[in-house]
């Protein structure tokens, strides 16, 4: 019974799909102005995650993750760099697609942009003035009017009179309060634009997540997720839109991934510590990247820091050797007591550090029973390699990823293989300080040596 946290509830829910068997969620994704960061990263490989599980428990996944290529911060980037919006985002679209790629993320079914959903935005504007929901101001620009829905503030817990009553709210006076929230702006020079019936402009970016989900998955859906960044107030805007518009529940489960941090500070381009998927895959494998980010549950703070993917190598480096000089074919029945504790790690709100602690169980039984009984080795690595691959893990061969990573300057596999052919001869003249000698060098390069019977095998560090 598989239980997942609601954000909106704020307790563990039993997962109850609107239709048997099938599950429809939406995720907010990137804005395309810069390169994808690490707490997008993290986005990415949650709900990743989240989707192979499914998956794997049988049922049909309709995953959809959204492209905002329209906003104030790709309007001014595209200024900045003298180009037009659209050759910006197509070439920031297509980096995040190879980020994700690298990541092991696998695409999602569908992946609506806010340019091409334009029709179906101006739609559920118009609806929404229509209801009484939304007003247009006379500057051009149309608002939701968020005194009219009642429950405003009850997925992050906030007042709208603790709201009003902020220093932040800043005084607008086209809007009729405060709090009311911009559904379509008007053109301003040199902006790209849309025809609209209150003229030129482009919507607002809340809006454009309501109409492209429910446009893609329906008026209620099964799950809608993202960082916790965005509980408030953009996942709070989608819930006034989107059930003012329909009249119907928004979504029945929300579930946000906690925040990342550097080196225990929030991560921010003015405190120098803001890194790009592309700058950490320069030092790190992006599987260990990976691994970091799963080996913490998703709700829980991401601290980011040299030592902690340094650790995350190290553990992988455990599981591949695990699975390293095994026949890993088919599970038998010894691999059940495994799976069912893996499962009921994962149906604890997707408890990925639980069920990685599964995997390392697994990985020392392999090592006891190499040399003892091949074969149930060989099984329990089965189940390590198809626990592992839920979790999007341990899809590599064990000695690709044993023997790669090494930086630019580090010996070649030739080279590490000429020294252990010279290590050998020293052992078979007895000539035990040579024999060590070239093992401490090889180590000091990030060699690691692992001597079984006469055969030796290696890894980098």
């Amino acid at each position: 019974m598989l239980k997942i946290y609601n954000t909106y509830t704020n307790q563990k829910e039993q997962f109850k799909p609107i239709e048997p068997n099938k599950v429809r969620m939406y995720v907010c994704g990137m804005t395309v102005y810069d390169l994808c960061h690490l707490g997008h990263a993290r986005v990415l490989v949650v709900f990743d995650m989240v989707t192979r599980y499914f998956k794997t428990q049988g049922y049909d996944v309709t995953y959809v993750r959204n492209v905002t290529d329209i906003d104030d911060k790709i309007i001014a980037r595209a200024n900045e760099n003298g180009e037009d919006f659209n050759a910006l985002t197509e070439r920031f679209i297509q980096a995040m697609h190879e980020d994700a790629a690298a990541l092991g993320v696998l695409p999602p079914d569908e992946e609506p942009r806010a340019t091409a959903s334009m029709d179906d935005i101006i739609n559920m504007i118009v609806t929404l003035i229509e209801k009484g929901f939304a007003y247009a101001a006379s500057n051009g620009d149309v608002y939701y009017d968020v005194s009219k829905f009642e429950t405003y503030g009850k997925l992050s817990g906030k007042k709208t009179e603790d709201l009003r009553a902020g220093e932040r709210v800043a005084v607008d006076k086209n809007k009729n309060d405060p709090l009311d929230f911009v559904l379509w702006k008007a053109a301003k020079p040199n902006e790209p634009f849309w025809d609209s019936p209150w003229g030129k402009g482009r919507p607002g970016w809340h809006i454009e997540c309501s109409a492209m989900s429910t446009c893609c998955l329906g008026n209620t859906f099964d799950i809608h997720g993202g960082g916790q960044d965005l509980q408030f107030p953009h996942h709070e805007n989608e819930i006034a839109q989107s059930e003012a518009a329909t009249g119907e529940k928004f979504v029945n489960l929300w579930m946000h991934n906690g925040f990342v941090r550097i080196d225990d500070e929030k991560m921010s381009k003015s405190l120098g510590n803001f890194f790009t998927i592309r700058e950490i895959l320069e030092k790190y494998r992006a599987e260990d990247v990976r691994y970091f980010i799963l080996a913490s549950h998703y709700r829980s703070p991401l601290n980011y820091a040299d030592t902690m993917l340094d650790s995350a190598g190290a553990a992988l480096s455990r599981l591949y050797t695990a699975l390293r000089d095994t026949n890993a074919t088919e599970m038998n029945d010894d691999s059940k007591e495994y799976v069912q504790r893996f499962e009921a790690a994962m149906n604890e709100d997707f408890n990925t550090a639980e069920a990685v602690s599964v995997l390392f169980d697994l990985a020392n039984s392999i090592n006891k029973l190499k040399t003892s009984d091949a074969e149930k080795a060989s099984a329990l690595a089965a189940t390590l390699k198809h626990l592992g691959n839920i979790l999007g893990l341990l899809e590599d061969n064990p000695e690709n990823y044993l023997k790669s990573g090494g930086s630019e300057n580090t010996l070649s596999d030739a080279e590490i293989d000429s020294f252990i052919q010279q290590r050998m001869q020293a052992k078979a003249d007895k000539n035990w300080g040579e024999a060590d000698r070239i093992r401490d060098a090889l180590k000091t390069q990030g060699i690691e040596l692992e001597d079984k019977g006469a055969k030796t095998s290696w890894r980098r560090a």
